[in-house]
């Protein structure tokens, strides 16, 4: 087990495909291995093969390189398959958004829930089942490892409907948590520090944070107050804040105010909730309705990314400098602590197994688990409050259905996920909504009525 083989499927992925390149070059567990990378783009794939062949000379690594615009010429003989791909992601979601919003629902990522989560399943699901028939054909002890949103929707389709194939889910919202949080606190984030949270993915919430059994719940709460009264007067003189950060402190403590627990990635917990979707009547609410996902934004910001690769392919920036600017991933750390067994705690989506007590066993949540080669265990958490642990279950039956609906290209199923998400609120709009989006993104949805169209699943 030296000479690991990691397969990234969607390798254009300005998220994810560079951060894989920089691991698997640096770390010393997975240098030895291979890196496939797979995209079927095929000028975004050769320019981050070049990429990754220029950062392999400049440090002299071992790491073998492998790259394909067909998933099957790599798969044989990988023991990890990660998926990250999406098909325009930017483009479709504004519609998602920009439909949305004509019927009362306002999305600041539109891509887990309400109408932007369960369409963008639908786009994504059909290329995941494809990805998982190839690897129980090609490379079946693979893990195959979801990292395209919405993480719940398409890790449930993966266990329930591919239930032999080694998977999970990942999401890079609570990377970074621990080390926020253990700052705050003014704490090491070391072996005696304990952070729990638990709940759907972008859906999670603190059960507990302590250090050497001293509650440090209070600490982040008050510091997060503290800051959501800047955030107030930024708001007041028109602050550009983008939409996934805006209010956040405010709207965090809101929710602990409110529930008693505090969110941990309140930038998508505020959209999981129907409070910001429109101002109260009684004139007294502290945050004004959502904003919507900048779509101009985020293709500035790609198109920002591909000129800085660009930069490296072409010289006008030192490959040097590739060393400095990028670190670890979630995934390709993951797969590191999984293959060298480094014995490191980690937030990972699967199914509960009594982690949560008053939760289902097969609930499909974000939970702190050991991990190694044979798979995630989650570690025993506190129950989930009474309230928080409703709206759970409601979004978790969303995502089931979304889940049935993709697989099973049903339209009644999408019809009845949309009417169970939290943001809907109208049988007629929700009726009209799905036909609008339908026939706006017709070449790349695959349900009609009862019946699969377009082109086949591959």
């Amino acid at each position: 087990m030296s000479k690991p083989k990691v397969v990234v499927v969607g390798a254009g992925s300005l998220f994810f495909g560079r951060k894989a390149i920089w691991q698997m070059v640096h770390s010393l567990h997975l240098r030895q291995g291979t890196l496939a990378l797979v995209d079927t783009d095929a000028v975004r794939l050769e320019k981050m093969k070049t990429l990754a062949e220029r950062v392999i000379e400049h440090n002299a690594s071992p790491l073998r390189l492998e790259a394909s615009v067909d998933r099957r010429d790599v798969l044989k003989g990988a023991d990890f398959v990660v998926l990250a791909f999406a098909d325009r992601n930017v483009h479709y979601r504004d519609i998602d958004c920009r439909i949305s919003e004509k019927y009362g629902i306002r999305m600041c990522s539109g891509d887990t829930i309400g109408p932007g989560g369960v369409f963008r399943a639908l786009r994504e699901w059909p290329q995941i089942a494809g990805c998982a028939r190839d690897v129980l054909e090609l490379c079946p002890d693979a893990w195959l490892i979801n990292y395209i949103n919405p993480a719940t929707v398409h890790g449930m389709g993966l266990q329930r409907f591919f239930p032999s194939i080694k998977s999970f889910a990942l999401c890079d919202a609570q990377y970074t948590l621990r080390q926020s949080y253990a700052e705050i606190c003014s704490v090491p984030a070391d072996d005696r520090f304990k952070l729990l949270t638990a709940g759907p993915n972008h859906f999670t919430w603190m059960l507990e944070a302590s250090y050497d059994g001293r509650d440090l719940t209070d600490t982040i709460v008050e510091h997060m107050r503290g800051q959501a009264s800047g955030d107030l007067n930024e708001q007041a003189q028109g602050s550009k804040c983008h939409a996934k950060g805006w209010l956040n402190n405010g709207i965090a403590v809101e929710l602990f105010d409110a529930f008693g627990v505090l969110p941990s990635v309140v930038s998508h917990t505020k959209e999981y909730v129907r409070f910001y979707q429109a101002s109260g009547r009684a004139g007294r609410d502290t945050h004004p309705p959502l904003k919507i996902f900048e779509t101009a934004e985020r293709v500035a910001w790609t198109n920002e990314v591909w000129a800085r690769v660009d930069a490296y392919l072409s010289g006008a920036a030192d490959i040097a400098e590739f060393d400095t600017e990028f670190g670890m991933d979630p995934a390709t750390d993951l797969i590191e602590n999984m293959w060298a067994g480094l014995n490191k705690p980690t937030f990972i989506n699967t199914n509960n197994r009594g982690a949560v007590p008053n939760m289902a066993d097969d609930a499909f949540i974000e939970l702190l688990c050991d991990i190694d080669m044979d798979g995630p265990r989650p570690r025993p958490h506190p129950e989930m409050p009474r309230g928080v642990r409703g709206l759970c279950e409601q979004v978790l039956d969303t995502h089931e259905l979304t889940a049935a609906a993709a697989h099973h290209c049903d339209h009644d199923l999408i019809r009845r996920a949309l009417l169970t998400d939290p943001l809907t609120h109208s049988i007629g709009d929700t009726d009209a909504l799905i036909e609008d989006i339908m026939n706006e993104q017709a070449e790349v949805l695959y349900v009609r009525s009862r019946q699969c169209v377009g082109s086949s699943v591959t």
